[in-house]
């Protein structure tokens, strides 16, 4: 079975950091037990805080995307508005192990 990784680079403004952390913190338990989502882990840079990663596998790149649509990751849009830079989302296939 081919899984689908992405690794999701968001980076808070300096002043947001703690409402966007809390707000990433918020979809930890709601998408882990979503369809298809193998891991889900939230990681913050030791030396630049505004910088967040979340490191996710899913069976499929269809459940990913059903993810991404989900309601809880609106609520996040919404709840951040203004307080994000740019982010970068690389879907990803292991190579090896």
């Amino acid at each position: 079975m081919t899984t689908l990784t992405v690794i999701a680079n968001i980076i808070a403004k300096e002043d947001h950091i703690a409402l966007v952390k809390a707000e990433l913190e918020k979809l930890l338990p709601v998408t882990r037990v979503e369809e298809g989502c193998l891991q889900y882990n939230l990681y913050q840079d030791n030396e630049n805080p505004a910088h967040l990663m979340f490191h996710e596998s899913w069976t499929s790149r269809e459940l990913w995307q059903t993810h991404i649509e989900n309601q809880h990751l609106k609520d996040f849009v919404a709840a951040t508005d203004g307080a994000l830079e740019p982010f970068i989302l690389n879907e990803m296939t292991e190579v090896a192990r």
